[in-house]
């Protein structure tokens, strides 16, 4: 509990500074671009959040050093293994100019360190063939950076609305803490926690006012904080499933490879380019509407946090059963493929306004 509450402290103070002084590093920090595919904001604000995010956590895991010096390194190392993804992404926020291939290429590069220093590496899928696979070095390495890369840019792709991308991190991590108990893992349950406690920091300045964005920095890092506790969990305790991390985090990553098919297959696009028709930008125009009289600043900033919530429901929808059934690769793979027609479900009754009247909100 003293994690949790010195990794919140720490995000909290923080992150109120770098609201407090938002007029000071505007030039650098603010997003100033209003007018992007993606784009559901008037006014410039921080997207450098991710710096609480990162402060809390660290200070959350010195607590853990001193408690307990042998897990604490452990923690430590593992924190030290995602500054490259971390980097990368605050460098993204005050320049703007890093592509997303340099932001994968040091997202894997922390995977890779991740492996070297805490031995985070997926071995087991209860997949016939990929255990083979990843029964080599080369193989369970290859499928370890493929995973922890692709966690980390879905989070930043759900990153478009007032706690969205935070929220779900924290189901996330609360379903890791929650496994993590269930199997006795004192490591995975304090680093769960510290994480709770860094993002909530950070939640409160987000939302429902939007005041700081998590940024590329924040979403990279906590995709990669999530994805490596998973990968940790099922190394440490064989008798979790390895398709328990898949349904834990399936609402991004089916959002990621879904927008892919979308682009390239359906529309012929490059996969790489943004489109303000991901699943949450459609719930924002069809499921939430303001009066004609409503169409201030404060107005579309309600409209924007009203948004999240569906999407909350739609990730709990997985954390849960994933919680559930952790032991069982069968139910667990079961949950994955209910939840993938469940999305697809959804998605194409938005596309065609087939919007469940009772799911409306209007503001």
């Amino acid at each position: 509990m003293v994690m949790l509450l010195v990794a919140l402290a720490a995000s909290f103070a923080l992150t109120m500074w770098l609201v407090v002084t938002a007029a000071v590093h505007a030039g650098l920090s603010s997003d100033f671009d209003t007018t992007g595919p993606q784009k559901v904001h008037r006014r410039p604000v921080p997207r450098i959040g991710g710096l609480g995010v990162f402060v809390g956590l660290w200070a959350g895991v010195l607590v853990l050093k001193v408690q307990d010096p042998s897990a604490g390194t452990t923690a430590c190392l593992l924190l030290f293994s995602g500054i490259p993804a971390f980097a990368i992404g605050i460098a993204e926020d005050l320049t703007k100019r890093i592509s997303p291939r340099r932001r994968l290429l040091f997202t894997a590069a922390s995977a890779c360190v991740a492996a070297a220093f805490v031995g985070a590496l997926i071995e087991r899928t209860d997949i016939p063939g990929l255990d083979t696979f990843v029964s080599y070095g080369v193989g369970a390495l290859l499928l370890t950076v493929l995973a922890v890369s692709g966690v980390a840019n879905s989070i930043n792709l759900i990153d478009g609305f007032n706690g969205l991308a935070s929220m779900c991190v924290l189901l996330m991590l609360l379903g890791l803490l929650g496994v993590s108990l269930a199997v006795g893992d004192g490591l995975i349950a304090a680093l769960s926690l510290a994480g709770v406690g860094a993002v909530l920091g950070f939640f409160v300045w987000n939302y429902p006012s939007g005041r700081v964005f998590l940024g590329d920095g924040g979403a990279y890092f906590l995709g990669f904080f999530v994805a490596e506790l998973s990968v940790l969990l099922l190394v440490r305790n064989p008798e979790v499933s390895p398709v328990f991390p898949l349904l834990l985090v399936i609402y991004p990553v089916f959002e990621t490879l879904f927008s892919m098919y979308r682009r390239r297959v359906l529309k012929g696009r490059p996969i790489g380019l943004p489109d303000g028709v991901h699943l949450h930008s459609l719930i924002y125009r069809r499921f939430v509407h303001l009066s004609a009289v409503q169409q201030d600043d404060r107005a579309i900033v309600m409209r924007n946090s009203m948004t999240s919530p569906y999407l909350w429901v739609l990730c709990g929808l997985s954390v849960g059963p994933a919680v559930i059934c952790w032991r069982s690769s069968a139910w667990l793979a079961t949950w994955v493929v209910l939840f993938g027609v469940l999305y697809v479900t959804l998605y194409w009754r938005i596309v065609r306004f087939r919007v469940p009247r009772w799911m409306s909100f209007r503001y």
